[in-house]
């Protein structure tokens, strides 16, 4: 194990400072609770694909934020206030380097797909069958690489 990941610590104690970030304990007990409700909301996300969109979508969606959180909450790192779900993304984006980025930054449009599915707007386009179909593999890579994180990112 890492005895300090440095990477990111500048971002992070920002979001610290600006109370957009919390300490809390550090559980990999928890982490793995996290992932493993991402994985049953991910199969659950598949039968519903077609009969709930909006639902399916939710819980992909969850799936990806829980995967998020269980980085954090491995390090002793919890989001608070409004925008939690975004500073999961942009906690996690600053410990990583760019090549691993790619795979989180999915989280992004489901971010802001699953807000206008929450919250409709005639304006704006809800989660349909087609989106849960993109956001399932979305959400199962996130979680495949949040689960390898875990061993390697020591408590913050």
């Amino acid at each position: 194990m890492i005895v300090r990941w440095d990477r990111g610590r500048a971002g992070i104690d920002r979001l610290i400072a600006d109370s957009r970030l919390t300490r809390v304990a550090a559980s990999r007990e928890l982490a793995d609770h996290y992932l493993a409700q991402a994985r049953a909301h991910l199969a659950l996300a598949a039968q519903g694909v077609d009969g709930d969109p909006a639902g399916a979508f939710g819980l992909a969606y969850d799936a990806a934020r829980l995967s998020l959180a269980a980085v954090l909450i491995n390090q002793g790192l919890r989001p608070r206030g409004e925008g939690a779900h975004a500073v999961l993304l942009e906690a996690v984006l600053a410990q990583t380097e760019p090549p691993k980025q790619a795979d989180f930054r999915e989280f992004d449009w489901m971010r802001r797909l699953r807000n206008d599915t929450q919250y409709p707007d005639l304006d704006r386009p809800t989660a349909a069958a087609d989106d849960v179909r993109q956001a399932i593999p979305a959400a199962q890579a996130i979680l495949e690489r949040a689960a390898r994180l875990l061993d390697h990112m020591s408590t913050y």
